[in-house]
């Protein structure tokens, strides 16, 4: 857990993941590769959920995943995750990406994304997830825009049923 973090507030759910990009990270134009990036995503927002609710998670659905700059071999990556959002056994987790350029000391944000993921109890099946404790300003704003998301991603899968 963060320190300073209460239990079950965003801030505890917080998970700063770095990664040095190496070459072997690489396609030819010398950028990350995009399908990297989105492991890392996955992986950041995994553990994230699984410190909010304790529990194995696995992920539901990855929408608004944008990639806004590229970033290079020898750049650093910090991928920021932190849960948005919970609902009775699924969880939003906010994901923000930057990259430092060491030599410029220039830090630029390279993406942004949005997870769900289930809770899965020892038997595989959904679990309970226990609630999400919002403190500050920032956490409310955030928790109400991931309500509208989850909206719409409920209303995009029924759609899809149909």
């Amino acid at each position: 857990m963060t320190s300073n973090a209460v239990e079950g507030t965003p801030l505890a759910s917080s998970v700063v993941m770095t990664e040095l990009i190496l070459p072997s990270h690489t396609n030819a134009l010398d950028s990350v590769f995009g399908g990297t990036v989105m492991s890392w995503i996955d992986i950041a927002a995994a553990i994230s959920a699984g410190k909010h609710c304790h529990e194995n998670v696995v992920t539901a659905s990855i929408d608004a995943l944008n990639f806004l700059s590229p970033v290079y071999a020898g750049w650093v990556m910090e991928i920021k995750a932190r849960v948005n959002f919970v609902s009775r056994t699924s969880m939003e987790v906010g994901v923000k990406v930057e990259a430092f350029e060491p030599r410029l000391r220039k830090r630029v944000q390279t993406a942004t994304a949005y997870l769900t993921f289930v809770a899965i109890d020892q038997s595989g099946k959904p679990t309970e997830v226990p609630p999400l404790h919002l403190e500050t300003e920032d956490d409310k704003r955030r928790n109400d825009k991931a309500k509208k998301r989850r909206e719409h991603r409920l209303k995009q899968k029924e759609e899809l049923r149909r």
